[in-house]
């Protein structure tokens, strides 16, 4: 039986737990598998889903029960504020692009493909062919295993491709954001930022105390005269930057303008550190990472396969030379040790299989398909709404309201008319410079994007 089967009896016997009192004794595995038609199997995962939801209770040879609810006891934390202080940094408020939300919704603010844009076949072999390897007993090496940062570095190519001894294997990006910020930069000490950016790069420079300096993006990216009067002013040593499908803006920098940063961070002494988090994602063009075209060590290349593998394996690439690189791997080393060699080895598998290009082929078309899709139903439907340029790739939209649109009001609005969006403002990392939402368009349920845009029509109507 099918999950759905699953989670209709847990519904059901939900409502019936509602009504029955503590103790009550389920019906049987036979008397359910009568009343819902479904197989026993079907039947113990509902049984199993009621355990870990805390509302019922199984006894060995005897059958299931209601659990009594305790009474919940409030309890006085005060004394928690005088030995933690004051908060050393005010972190930024947790991101819309993480919300999980109701399958009603139309979920237009995530900031993950949805399932079916996954390798899902892939995946789960991988990781049933993963389960018989010796990773799942082994301790990974610092910098992961030797077979996957040597894919990594040959992925990145160049005129000088890295070696595999030049990656550094982390649980995800965002904690390799982190590492960065604090190796490369340090507290106090200012790192550039292209404005807009993502806002999990402003959460990791804010959990580190890094002050961040913006410099103004669209999408053709920055202007280079303004990230040099920035790199004069400020001393700063570090720039973080998304050539490549950028997100939230879905820019990408001309070669013209690569070669132009590129120049600016060798003069100034300084570090690119390059996202490249949708390496994966292109269009109608193909990524070219800057860090492919640089030898001396001043580009740090940043590549995740969450987003493009699976939400479920947390693994990124890092590519860092010279005394950079040991510095980075010390913190790596400091803050997890090594990355579980069971997701490695999954990912690794995945990537190397030759139905993985084949796979990025489908997807490309998949998400021309979705992007084109929204910017019609929205050309339609919100008039008033201006979209700067197509993305060439990465998942998003990035589309700029009326500056007296009151961005609260429409974010509520439309997600009481059973759509949800998210406002541009958590990804500047100053004031903002006008009034956006992030749409994402390789979320669930492409069907619904015109209805979901009608919704927001309305919603920027009213607001």
């Amino acid at each position: 039986m099918s999950e759905g089967s699953s989670g209709r009896i847990v519904d059901a016997l939900r409502e019936w737990v509602a009504s029955a009192p503590a103790g009550a004794q389920l019906p049987s595995t036979r008397a359910l598998v009568d009343r819902f038609g479904a197989s026993p199997v079907t039947v113990q995962r509902a049984l199993r889903a009621l355990v870990g939801q805390g509302l019922v209770e199984t006894r060995p040879g005897v059958g299931t029960f209601v659990r009594g609810v305790r009474p919940v006891r409030p309890n006085d934390y005060g004394w928690q504020t005088a030995a933690l202080g004051a908060s050393p940094t005010r972190l930024p408020r947790s991101a819309a692009a993480l919300r999980t939300t109701a399958d009603d919704l139309i979920a237009l603010h995530s900031g993950y493909p949805d399932r079916e844009l996954l390798p899902g076949r892939l995946v789960r072999a991988a990781f049933a062919r993963a389960a018989r390897a010796d990773t799942v007993l082994d301790r990974s090496p610092a910098a992961g295993l030797p077979e996957l940062r040597a894919w990594f570095a040959a992925e990145l190519g160049g005129h000088t491709p890295p070696a595999a001894s030049d990656v550094i294997v982390l649980p995800g990006s965002q904690s390799g954001l982190s590492t960065l910020f604090r190796t490369l930069v340090g507290a106090g000490r200012p790192l550039l930022i292209e404005s807009p950016s993502y806002w999990g790069a402003i959460l990791a420079a804010a959990q580190v105390g890094v002050p961040l300096v913006p410099i103004p993006s669209g999408p053709r990216g920055p202007d280079p005269d303004e990230l040099d009067r920035a790199f004069r002013r400020t001393g700063a040593r570090a720039f973080y930057a998304q050539p490549t499908f950028a997100n939230p803006t879905g820019g990408r920098w001309p070669p013209e303008l690569a070669d132009a940063v590129l120049g600016l961070v060798r003069a100034h002494g300084a570090f690119l550190i390059e996202d490249d988090w949708a390496h994966d994602f292109g269009i109608t063009a193909e990524p070219a990472p800057l860090a492919a075209r640089d030898d001396s060590g001043h580009v740090v290349h940043l590549r995740s396969l969450t987003k493009s593998v699976s939400p479920s394996v947390r693994v990124a690439g890092l590519v860092a030379r010279g005394p950079a690189r040991e510095r980075i791997l010390a913190d790596t080393g400091a803050q997890a040790m090594y990355v579980s060699g069971t997701l490695q080895a999954v990912a690794l598998d995945v990537v190397t299989q030759p139905a993985w290009r084949t796979h990025l082929r489908s997807l490309r078309r998949q998400l021309a398909a979705r992007r084109d899709l929204l910017i019609g139903a929205l050309a339609e439907h919100v008039p008033a709404a201006h979209l700067e340029a197509v993305p060439s790739g990465g998942l998003n939209l990035w589309v700029r309201l009326p500056d007296d649109t009151d961005l609260d009001r429409l974010v509520r609005a439309c997600e009481a008319g059973g759509v949800v969006v998210a406002a541009g403002d958590d990804w500047f990392p100053a004031e903002p410079t006008g009034r956006y939402l992030r749409l994402n368009y390789s979320g669930p349920r492409p069907g619904d994007f015109p209805a979901a845009a009608r919704v927001i029509g309305q919603a920027l109507a009213r607001s």
